[in-house]
């Protein structure tokens, strides 16, 4: 069974101003180009490889997509390749804007 963790937006954006995340953004290159959350790393879940991830370097690992269903499914690809990875940004990008953070375009 998948362990996930419903990260809500204001958690997250308390982590990034505190730099102890890295967030994966496993969207498409056109939805990143479009609207990103700043600081994201794109791995899109078309080529999606775990284990290709970039190093945390001791961060907390946090998946997002648009609306939390691709970072879910990233996330079981990242614990079936043994790693222990288990948070996303609950609702996706389009969370993130409706709690009025702030969007790279």
């Amino acid at each position: 069974m998948v362990q996930v963790y419903d990260m809500p937006p204001e958690e997250l954006a308390q982590h990034l101003e505190a730099g102890d995340v890295l967030l994966i953004d496993v969207r498409e290159d056109n939805e990143f180009a479009d609207a990103r959350i700043d600081g994201a790393v794109l791995a899109p879940l078309s080529t999606f490889d775990p284990l290709a991830l970039p190093d945390a370097k001791g961060k907390r690992v946090v998946l997002q997509c648009a609306g939390g269903v691709r970072s879910v499914r990233a996330l079981e690809a990242c614990q079936a390749a043994g790693l222990d990875i288990t948070d996303h940004l609950a609702g996706g990008i389009k969370a993130w804007h409706a709690a009025g953070l702030p969007i790279v375009r």
